[in-house]
This record gives structure tokens, C-alpha cells and sequence, in this order.
């Protein structure tokens, strides 16, 4: 039988270009799948109920707060598509490739999924251990593929943080999940839909 050896372990970067829709998908599925599990085990490790954490409230004053967030940074980020060159704003075509040829029912449940287990790991556990501009800077660092440009970076920071402020004065975690899923739906369904001119 032969030796496991980590040291045989090669990662390279892959090129947007080289992945299919399938890997894609599946490599989409599998990190939210990793990030919910995180998640869940990062709450229950503070000795916090996660079912408590994700109860719907009673009133809807978390839907203004997601809402109006959510206006916010879709009207920043037309302004900064206006003004900042494209090249700056360039995610290396993984959003093109994610929502270019998705069905309307398929841009809504990545949009939703994204949404929850991105929001239940870093509002709902990471935030609650070290408060919001930390967990805003970790936020950004995962969102690799927008590292290379400091404007993308720092509004991924921005847009976190704006996620981690209203969680806070809502007092919910539905506020920040539907604010992620309003700005991923529409950001799927501009991909989608946009006429190329």
C-alpha cells in the first residue's frame, strides 16, 4: 500500500476558464455546504442554539433594515461601475460564469443559499467572537477572487461590515441573510439578463 505523502499535495490557480459548469456548481455547493457546517459547529461551540440564532421574528422591522441596506449598496455599487474602470472591478469572470446561463429558479437558490450560510458563519459565530471590523476583514479575505483590486476589497469590507452593523440594530440574523440575498439575486439576475451592446 502507498504512503500518503502531504508534501505530494500540488494547488495551482485555476483559470475561470478552464472550469466547467459542473465543477463549478459542485465546487459552490461543497464551500457552502463546508461554511454552514462551520457555522454550526462555531455557534454550538459557544454554547449557543443555533435554531435559536435563526428564529424568524415577530415583527418585520428586520426586512427595513435588510431592505435598506440593501438599496444602499446596490446604488454604491452602480456609482463605483460608472466611475471605476472595469479591469478594477474584475472578479476574473467567475460571477459571469456562475450566473451567465443559470435559470431564473437556480440564480434564486444560490442567491438564497450563499445568503444563509455565509450570514449564519460570519455574523451569526465569527462576529459574535470578534466583532464586526474583524470579522469584515476576514470576510473580504476569503472573497479572493476580488484581492487582486484594493476598490472591490475594500467595498467587500464595506459591504460586510454594513451587514455586521445592521445584525446588530436589528437584533436579527434574517436582516443581514436577506440584505446578502437581495444584493446576490440581483447581481445574478444583472448577469443574466443584461444585453450585451
Amino acid at each position: 500500500m502507498k504512503k500518503f505523502k502531504l508534501g505530494e499535495i500540488k494547488i495551482k490557480k485555476a483559470d475561470p476558464q478552464q472550469l466547467t459548469d459542473k465543477l463549478l456548481l459542485i465546487n459552490l455547493y461543497i464551500t457552502q455546504g463546508l461554511t454552514l457546517f462551520i457555522g454550526l459547529i462555531w455557534i454550538l461551540l459557544q454554547k449557543r442554539n443555533p435554531i435559536h440564532i435563526l428564529n424568524f421574528p415577530e415583527n418585520a422591522h428586520f426586512v427595513f433594515w435588510g431592505l435598506g441596506l440593501a438599496a444602499i449598496m446596490l446604488v454604491v455599487d452602480l456609482l463605483l461601475t460608472h466611475i471605476v474602470p472595469e479591469d478594477s472591478m474584475d472578479d476574473g469572470g467567475i460571477n459571469q460564469l456562475l450566473f451567465g446561463n443559470r435559470p431564473l429558479w437556480h440564480i434564486v437558490v444560490i442567491a438564497a443559499l450563499v445568503a444563509v450560510c455565509e450570514e449564519l458563519l460570519f455574523r451569526g459565530a465569527i462576529q459574535h467572537s470578534i466583532g464586526p471590523y474583524w470579522t469584515s476583514i476576514l470576510f473580504a479575505v476569503i472573497h479572493v477572487r476580488y484581492l487582486r483590486h484594493w476598490i472591490p476589497t475594500g467595498w467587500v469590507f464595506l459591504s460586510s461590515y454594513g451587514l455586521g452593523y445592521i445584525y446588530i440594530h436589528s437584533g436579527s440574523l434574517w436582516a443581514p441573510i436577506l440584505c446578502h440575498f437581495v444584493i446576490d439575486l440581483f447581481s445574478g439576475l444583472v448577469i443574466r439578463y443584461r444585453r450585451t451592446s
